[in-house]
């Protein structure tokens, strides 16, 4: 069977830290697929904002996610303090690429838990029309 990759940029220049919650355990006592989603959507945010920016708010437009990649390499549990580093990359005429890189702090340092990919299309919500990446956001993301 084909795994999914994702390669990464060796650096990051925007990252926030988060700690696992009961409520993001499924059955099997460990962070699920859908509350891993959860988490970079939450990252996504920080990041955003960072940039003046809001998933419903960049440049004039929206954003909707088109496509999601997860590598999971790590189990997640209780109590894990994490660090997700977010970029933005593989920018054209409706969207762009955001590259997530999920790590669990701990006392010897940071280890892998997961990599993901979400593609963003910029979206005019009151017209429900896919719509151009605002000039003024690829700038500032670029750079990011």
């Amino acid at each position: 069977m084909n795994r999914i990759k994702i390669d990464l940029p060796e650096t990051f220049l925007f990252a926030t830290t988060l700690r696992i919650r009961v409520t993001d355990l499924n059955y099997g006592g460990h962070v699920g697929n859908d509350s891993f989603l959860s988490l970079i959507q939450e990252a996504r945010q920080q990041f955003l904002l960072s940039h003046g920016y809001r998933e419903l708010s960049i440049g004039g437009v929206g954003l909707i996610m088109a496509d999601v990649a997860i590598e999971f390499k790590k189990e997640l549990n209780y109590g894990d303090e994490v660090k997700i580093s977010v970029t933005a990359t593989g920018f054209d005429k409706l969207g762009f690429d955001l590259l997530y890189k999920m790590e669990v702090l701990q006392d010897n340092g940071l280890l892998l838990a997961g990599k993901a990919k979400t593609g963003m299309m910029c979206y005019d919500y009151s017209l429900k029309k896919k719509t151009a990446v605002p000039q003024e956001v690829i700038a500032k993301l670029a750079g990011s």
